[in-house]
């Protein structure tokens, strides 16, 4: 099998200067030259770093035909976060492949919590809280998929094209469903009957969740006890109800997941008895999200970076995965991004020239920004970054573009703090650093001012600058004031 080079430019950052984007911008992608081929979804999730453990290696056979898989989201906060993304990523490639893909807001069991890789009880939220949370996380979700189908597909261009005949029309559908439809209006004796008759008690004691806690302090209450029963009858449920044969699930959800499987499996024993080899059920668990040191990310470790634009912006989460080590940057863009592994190859390759460029984190941070927060998203990061830690000066940038792309039309929160000019022209430093929001109180405002930290307009202002006012000269075309204070403390004024 051969490579060859197609110079393509890869739509990583905008030029907000009047010149033309340097030659370091654009990318040579490297595409197959033979005919494309189908690849079963479970060799492209282990190809990725997306596979952890299978309950059956027939699960392979399984998925060469159309199915149904399900994912389970907990409402446990107001947002996802990203080992959330890395969820929805496995299941939108089931999608992509021709599977139908049902995403499961828990708002029954948001109500008790998941102990599954928590040392103590999870603190009960309030019902008004729960469903703020349900009702953000369903439309953060429908969001995803809606943008993201057209996103990966716009990248597996020739994995749909040249996979079989009618692999335009192919992909499955998407849903997004609560199971507080079922579980609301569903009584105890009937749960018992239904869920706990077959379950065995020293099958459910063995689980890791469970144990684990048994010999913690903390112990374990009966809610958490009775949770993977209520997880195993939403896979019944939509095994009857959508034809669910695959639960998908992060590895620490594989207690859970085995004990639907048993549960779907005693429900249809008969019918599998008729089908000979198959198993009726299936799950499937991707890796925790860690980095190279071994660090975990997600909400718990308390270092969560959100999808919600207004709790991580589109910046943050473009300047999150700039940071990305070298170590990590591969291993990043196969897990998160759609960009084939052949390309991926062909990007390391290009960041090894010259790491200090940073190729491969910025086409990972570009692809992860568009991904969760649309192109506007993304203009919005690239402008914000080209003003805040541009090495030319800030009047040459093409401003009136870089405050649309800030403002963002609506479709992501503005990140501009927009004052009255009358209000701060003529101001003092300090009063100005109050008013835009980069401090909280004087005493902090005074004590950057005290040791040289502040910048405006890209230049450093001299310690002790307390007497500094903001003149009508030190504004920027369009009206803008940027300020920084120290490496992350930034705003953008709209002076109005």
């Amino acid at each position: 099998m051969t490579l060859r080079l197609l110079p393509r430019e890869l739509l990583l950052h905008r030029s907000w200067t009047c010149a033309t984007p340097s030659p370091s911008l654009l990318h040579s992608r490297r595409l197959l030259s033979s005919s494309a081929r189908t690849q079963n979804v479970i060799q492209t999730l282990d190809e990725r770093g997306l596979l952890q453990d299978l309950t059956s290696r027939s699960i392979r056979k399984h998925v060469e035909t159309p199915t149904s898989i399900y994912l389970g989201v907990d409402p446990s906060a107001a947002s996802l976060h990203l080992g959330n993304l890395l969820a929805l990523i496995a299941l939108l490639h089931f999608r992509l492949e021709g599977h139908d893909a049902v995403a499961l807001v828990g708002g029954a069991t948001g109500s008790i919590g998941d102990p599954s890789g928590r040392s103590t009880e999870r603190n009960a939220l309030s019902p008004e809280v729960l469903q703020h949370n349900v009702e953000g996380i369903t439309k953060q979700v429908t969001t995803f998929f809606e943008r993201g189908v057209a996103f990966a597909e716009e990248r597996n261009r020739s994995r749909l094209t040249g996979a079989s005949e009618g692999a335009e029309g192919r992909g499955g559908s998407v849903m997004v469903v609560n199971n507080l439809d079922w579980l609301g209006g569903l009584g105890l004796l009937e749960f018992l009957r239904e869920a706990g008759k077959g379950a065995r008690m020293s099958t459910m004691l063995s689980r890791d969740s469970v144990k684990s806690r048994l010999d913690s302090s903390s112990g374990l209450s009966f809610t958490e006890f009775s949770y993977q029963l209520l997880q195993a009858y939403d896979f019944l449920t939509l095994h009857r109800t959508h034809s669910c044969t695959i639960q998908l699930g992060g590895s620490d959800q594989m207690g859970n997941i085995q004990s639907g499987i048993e549960m779907v499996r005693r429900a249809n024993l008969k019918e599998r008895e008729e089908k000979e080899g198959e198993e009726g059920a299936y799950g499937v668990t991707i890796p925790l999200l860690t980095t190279s040191s071994g660090e975990k990310f997600g909400k718990s470790a308390g270092n969560a970076v959100w999808l919600d634009a207004g709790l991580t912006s589109p910046f943050e989460l473009y300047q999150f995965f700039i940071k990305t080590s070298d170590d990590d940057v591969l291993k990043y863009l196969k897990l998160f991004t759609f960009i084939r592994v052949v390309e991926l190859e062909g990007i390391m390759h290009d960041h090894k020239v010259d790491p200090s460029l940073r190729v491969a984190q910025k086409i990972l941070a570009a692809e992860v920004t568009e991904l969760v927060h649309g192109r506007a998203g993304l203009d919005q990061a690239l402008a914000y970054t080209s003003i805040c830690y541009s090495d030319k000066p800030l009047p040459s940038l093409d401003l009136p573009s870089i405050v649309t792309a800030l403002d963002a039309n609506g479709e992501v929160p503005s990140v501009l703090t927009r004052l009255s000019k009358g209000d701060v022209v003529g101001a003092s430093l300090e009063k100005l650093l109050l008013a835009s929001g980069v401090f909280g109180s004087k005493t902090q405002a005074r004590r950057a001012i005290e040791s040289g930290g502040i910048h405006v307009n890209g230049s450093k202002l001299p310690p002790k600058s307390h007497q500094w006012v903001l003149k009508d000269e030190d504004v920027l075309e369009g009206g803008l004031v940027v300020i920084k204070s120290g490496k992350t403390g930034h705003r953008v004024l709209l002076l109005e």
